[in-house]
């Protein structure tokens, strides 16, 4: 639900992603993380696209972003959906003449400028700084006298001043780097588009952007922008740098390379949106407690900024799995039945009132329903099995070859007289009628062929489940 902007306060936080078709569980962990933080607080909550690398760009991929967020729950007060904000189009390549007046005043000011070079005269720049061992600094190349602006050539940041910054960032403490971080970064393209480190700074100062997260690997690139900061006069945001979300092996960063999915292949898996949501909120930050499952409205009055972690977490399938286990178990029967249907064939849908509770006990994720069925693990339940009478007889049974097949017909019969006298047959009362029987006789010889008459499979159910499932 969005917050009644009359009982706002004044944190201010945003999601800012390039629409270039894939929503890696990273940039959804920052996501979250900011949303909590501005839910938290009764802040504001932004969705911002990215836009302005247009060769990048995947068709379809902001309607993508927006349902990646709403199918875990994540709202956005403002975003590229809202037909009117305070801060005019949540769209960058819709802002493009914001960009352009800053960029003026820069020039006004004399801190920015034409590039006057061709690529060529740039890469040979680059050749004499590599013979040199040197870093490439485009400032050391900075004309003594700057050309008019034409809007055709790349313009560039004249960097005010070239110093050692230092700054404080919420999760790693306070920071610095030297004046090789700085450089003249081009901050308006030739094609009239601006770059991701001249856009983004205009925005989350026009939107009143008050925490700044995003993941770790910006650190190094903040005295960058803070330069452009302090050439257009404005004040710094508070800094949130997340750490990385790591392979399972803890090596390197998740990647696509690794195994690292589009958030909604998890919603085509069968993976529960508040369990993805428990489980990303755990890698990177923690609550100080032993509590491991969370609501969304629990997340949110827990989370803590100062509880993020400096390093990075594993995404580990095993725990999140686990996860969507505990979420599938605390499900209402209905809930569960509405979330397995779809993965089930209609000759299996039609007998899911049956097949439901079984089910639920074994899977992790709803995609493994279609996978045992695949795999023929409840063809019992629509139709008769077929097996040799041998398959009867527990294989580890202490009786003698000669006595197994009329040991076995005494049991079936007696296990058939008992079932049938019952008025119920849920699994405790069958359990209870059946049990001293069965300890007299022998649990294998009586459990076994129950179990194997019932499924004809050497893997399945515990009897008493498939009793009550199956019914007289």
């Amino acid at each position: 639900m969005k917050n009644n902007m009359n009982e706002k306060t004044n944190i201010v936080t945003r999601f800012a992603p390039s629409p270039t078709g894939f929503m890696h569980i990273g940039g959804i962990r920052t996501a979250l993380f900011a949303y909590l933080y501005a839910r938290k607080n009764n802040g504001t909550f932004l969705l911002r696209i990215e836009d302005t690398d247009k060769e990048r760009e995947v068709p379809g991929s902001i309607e993508h972003i927006q349902k990646s967020l709403s199918w875990l729950g994540i709202t956005w007060d403002f975003g590229p959906d809202s037909k009117e904000t305070p801060y005019g189009s949540m769209i960058q390549s819709e802002r493009l003449s914001i960009y352009k007046k800053y960029a003026l005043e820069l020039i006004e000011k004399g801190l920015a400028y034409p590039d006057p070079y061709t690529k060529e005269e740039v890469e040979e720049f680059r050749k004499q700084a590599d013979e040199k061992k040197e870093p490439f600094l485009f400032r050391n190349h900075r004309p003594e006298t700057f050309e008019v602006w034409d809007e055709i050539k790349p313009l560039r940041l004249k960097v005010p001043e070239i110093k050692r910054y230092t700054w404080h960032d919420e999760v790693r403490g306070d920071l610095e780097a030297g004046e090789e971080a700085l450089d003249d970064l081009v901050i308006i393209k030739a094609d009239g588009y601006p770059t991701y480190n001249f856009a983004h700074i205009i925005d989350d100062h026009e939107m009143g952007v008050t925490h700044v997260m995003r993941g770790d690997e910006f650190v190094s690139s903040t005295p960058r922008f803070l330069s452009i900061h302090d050439a257009l006069g404005f004040k710094y945001p508070i800094f949130v740098s997340l750490p990385p979300i790591l392979r399972d092996d803890r090596t390197k960063k998740l990647g696509k390379r690794d195994g690292a999915k589009d958030i909604l292949d998890y919603e085509k898996e069968g993976y529960i949106p508040q369990a993805m949501v428990n489980y990303l909120a755990l890698i990177g930050w923690n609550p100080g407690t032993e509590q491991e499952l969370f609501s969304m409205e629990e997340l949110i009055q827990s989370f803590d900024i100062t509880k993020i972690q400096k390093s990075g977490g594993a995404f580990d399938d095993d725990k999140l799995n686990w996860f969507n286990k505990e979420y599938i178990k605390k499900m209402s029967d209905e809930e569960c039945k509405e979330y397995m249907l779809p993965y089930m064939p209609k000759e299996y849908g039609a007998h899911i009132d049956i097949l439901m509770p079984i089910i639920k006990e074994r899977i992790h994720t709803f995609e493994e329903v279609r996978t045992l069925i695949e795999e023929g693990e409840f063809t019992y339940f629509i139709e008769e099995p077929m097996y040799q009478k041998e398959s009867l007889y527990f294989p580890n049974s202490k009786l003698e070859d000669t006595q197994k097949e009329e040991v076995t017909k005494k049991v079936l019969t007696e296990l058939v007289r008992s079932i049938s006298s019952l008025e119920t047959t849920d699994r405790d009362t069958v359990k209870n009628a059946l049990w001293d029987y069965a300890t007299e006789i022998g649990r294998g010889d009586v459990l076994w062929p129950l179990r194997y008459a019932l499924s004809g499979k050497e893997k399945s159910p515990d009897p008493f489940v498939l009793v009550e499932v199956l019914g007289k």
